[in-house]
């Protein structure tokens, strides 16, 4: 059966005070949302069934954390939760494994592509880095992948680890599940900027583009893309707090 909002909202209430049958039935009616999140880490060293048990402990730290008076959804809520559980397993318990002759070989090819961007003035291709370490073209795609991760709102801007994020731009510290919410909110808001501004923020937070790159990109200044940018990130930040 389908619940509607009401009597998941009852059910998620019941659940945090402790009664498991409601907790039995929010997992059961939400497992195709669970299985449809999981997807992605499909083929990520981790076996489909422990990919589903790790959703269902984000799914019920969902239920446990869940507050209805931020005016989302349970299941929109659930999501980013049951994807941050999985990828603090695969942080945390080193779910993905790379063989160290890959790891090898990912430093030997970062090393290589700095020292030939200085001579070159350009980027290696896959077929030149194949022929200089003198093996498939495949692996080193493979090593190259091999230190990427998934990323998310809350990463770094920077390689500096306390560097800040889309969200600290916008809003203070606050604690992690407050974040997810506004992580929501401000996927919707970005979604209502117009085409310009839409296409700044996406270059600049989600594709790691520098303002200059940007401007290429626009055919602006760069000083009019930081002008811009600082605008944009007001009008969200007052969006975001009305």
């Amino acid at each position: 059966m389908l619940l509607d909002n009401d009597e998941v909202l009852k059910l998620v209430k019941e659940a945090q005070e402790g009664n498991q049958e409601a907790k039995t039935t929010l997992i059961n009616e939400n497992s195709p949302l669970i299985k449809s999140v999981i997807k992605r880490f499909k083929d990520k060293g981790v076996d489909y069934d422990d990919l589903f048990q790790i959703g269902c402990i984000g799914f019920l730290k969902a239920i446990k954390n869940f507050n209805a008076d931020f005016g989302v959804k349970f299941s929109t809520y659930v999501v980013p939760m049951v994807i941050g559980e999985v990828k603090r397993y695969m942080r945390d318990d080193g779910a993905i494994k790379v063989s160290r002759a890959l790891k090898s070989l990912n430093l030997q090819i970062n090393k290589y592509v700095e020292l030939f961007i200085e001579k070159s003035q350009r980027k290696p291709s896959i077929e030149e880095l194949a022929k200089h370490f003198k093996v498939e073209e495949q692996e080193i795609i493979m090593a190259m992948d091999s230190a990427k991760m998934p990323l998310s709102i809350f990463s770094p801007l920077d390689d500096d680890p306390e560097s800040a994020s889309l969200l600290d731009r916008i809003e203070p510290d606050e604690d992690v599940n407050e974040k997810m919410i506004n992580d929501i909110a401000l996927k919707e808001v970005v979604k209502k900027l117009d085409e310009r501004d839409r296409k700044i923020i996406l270059l600049r937070y989600y594709y790691d583009k520098t303002q200059s790159e940007i401007a290429k990109v626009l055919h602006i200044s760069q000083v009019q893309v930081s002008r811009l940018e600082n605008k944009i990130l007001d009008n969200l930040k007052k969006k975001l707090s009305s």
